[in-house]
């Protein structure tokens, strides 16, 4: 065969299968049958229903109960692809998980449908009825069992079928073929008898093409829709998924607490691998992956991207690089979280002296930041405003970089809006939601957010800081190159605040001992 012949093969084959060449999977028809033989039957017994099926029923209800009469489009996203035919990990969408309860890695391309009743005649009372749409288990006897790398068994193990998640999460179940008359049937304006839509947008682009098709072709005047203003009617019920999450139930509670016991075990790994990140020449990655192997043992993955600072990379907010080095005599700022199963994640953050002890320096920035942290949470209680945490950590900060010298104004002048020279050593937020996004809630309106009341059930951080930069010439030498920052995850109750961190030690005292007690331990094991 010559050249011209091996040019004409390749070309007539199409590109999106030579993906599969690597495979050199058998195409011939005694294959096919033998693979689709003798293989087990599936699994008979059908799941209990999961403890958060209620919960998510509740969530589902809550939503119903803001858009009477609207079909709701809440999809779970598809995979990702991280280079060629390689998906990241799969991780649905927030608001597709909560109104779900499904965690883990469950149903790329799946989409959630609310579809309007009767007033009062939907879900649990409701004004809709749920129905979860996704791409079924396959059986053993159809070819995508074995060839379909991306939802065959052979290739990614069993998945759900319609009948097993319909048990599991108390939730009508549909296949996924079914799911564009779902979207686009009767669509049209209320006034003439349609249906009007809401989308989670900027989720699934094939999802957000086909309900924009779905409005143009039935629109009374397509050549003039306005699809700014069917978005804006979007982003509502996205406003409304985030504003959803504000207040956690009992079993989101149990969540955060389980991720952050984790999270707790991940900051003693990190203690534990110290000495050798010290040795390291990329000490903050020996540091990273200590964390990661916990978060993978005991959860689902990180929550983020593990910020493990040290030195004057500390200085740097959202430092995940982590390619430096963990000098001794040095402070590390980690920044971790794990994310449970459930998909809810901690997000805590202790600043630790890489030899096992504070210099005199360190431990006068620390404790500046650890009365600021102190600040926020005497203030965080039941009826105040959520911003209030912010202003009582960041006047204690100001008033010890006064104290210190290194003001150029007052207090008072540095904490009036007009003011906030402060901020140039603290230059983030003090507080922000958690749950199942390390940065919850963030699409609620500003009213019910920095503006919002708090109330039992939030979960937030308080995280104040200091940054003192080996590159600002403002402050005396001895501070450059000092990043602090603590941070723990609060539960508000009706009776205050508390801290689910709270076993992680903060003073500078406890954090020296804690280091300590974890060295002796180890070397107590060594043969």
């Amino acid at each position: 065969m010559n050249d011209a012949d091996n040019t004409q093969i390749s070309a007539s084959q199409p590109l999106e299968e030579r993906l599969n060449n690597r495979s050199q999977r058998p195409s011939s028809d005694a294959f096919k049958a033998f693979m689709a033989s003798n293989w087990a039957p599936f699994r008979e017994q059908l799941p209990e229903l999961d403890a958060v099926a209620g919960h998510a029923a509740g969530r589902r209800r809550a939503i119903s109960e803001l858009f009477k009469g609207e079909r709701l489009v809440i999809p779970a996203g598809p995979l990702k692809v991280r280079s060629n035919d390689c998906d990241y990990r799969f991780r649905p969408h927030s608001g597709f998980a909560h109104l779900t309860g499904l965690g883990l890695d469950h149903e790329p391309d799946a989409v959630l449908i609310l579809e309007p009743s009767d007033e009062g005649k939907g879900d649990d009372g409701g004004h809709h009825r749920a129905t979860l749409y996704f791409r079924p288990l396959a059986g053993r006897d159809t070819e995508q069992f074995y060839a379909d790398s991306r939802s065959g068994e052979f290739w990614i193990g069993a998945r759900p079928t319609l009948a097993e998640f319909k048990a599991q999460l108390g939730l009508e179940t549909a296949d996924l073929a079914e799911l564009e008359l779902a979207i686009t049937k009767n669509v049209g304006a209320p006034e003439i008898g349609g249906i009007s839509i809401r989308l989670v947008r900027k989720v699934d682009e094939n999802i957000d093409a086909l309900v924009d098709t779905a409005r143009y072709n039935t629109a009374k005047d397509p050549e003039n829709l306005d699809l700014g203003v069917l978005d804006a009617l979007d982003e509502k019920l996205s406003e409304a998924l985030s504003e959803l999450r504000l207040i956690k139930d009992e079993w989101e509670v149990e969540q955060m607490k389980t991720a952050v016991a984790a999270t707790v075990q991940g900051f003693t790994e990190v203690v534990k691998a110290l000495p050798r990140a010290l040795s390291h020449p990329r000490g903050e990655r020996v540091v990273e992956g200590a964390f990661f192997a916990r978060a993978r043992e005991e959860g689902n993955e990180l929550g983020y991207d593990t910020i493990a600072a040290g030195g004057n990379n500390a200085t740097v907010l959202h430092w995940t690089r982590n390619t430096g080095k963990v000098n001794a005599g040095e402070l590390l700022l980690l920044d971790a979280g794990v994310e449970a199963d459930s998909l809810y994640t901690a997000d805590v953050t202790r600043t630790l002296p890489t030899n096992g002890t504070f210099s005199e320096i360190q431990r006068k920035v620390y404790e500046a930041v650890l009365d600021a942290a102190d600040a926020g949470f005497a203030a965080a209680q039941p009826g105040i405003k959520f911003r209030d945490i912010h202003t009582a950590a960041t006047t204690v900060l100001a008033e010890r970089l006064a104290e210190w010298g290194l003001l150029p104004v007052s207090v008072e002048e540095a904490i009036s809006a007009e003011g906030q020279q402060h901020r140039r050593w603290m230059p983030h937020g003090t507080s922000h939601h958690l749950g199942l996004d390390v940065h919850d809630c963030a699409q609620a309106k500003r009213e019910l957010y920095l503006d919002g009341v708090l109330t039992p059930g939030m979960i937030f951080t308080i995280e104040p800081g200091l940054y003192f930069k080996a590159e600002d010439l403002a402050i005396p030498a001895e501070y450059r190159g000092i990043g602090v920052r603590i941070e723990d995850d609060i539960l508000m109750t009706a009776d205050g605040p508390v801290n689910l961190s709270a076993a992680l030690p903060r003073k500078a005292d406890d954090v020296e001992s804690w280091m300590a007690g974890i060295y002796q331990e180890v070397e107590a094991q060594l043969p």
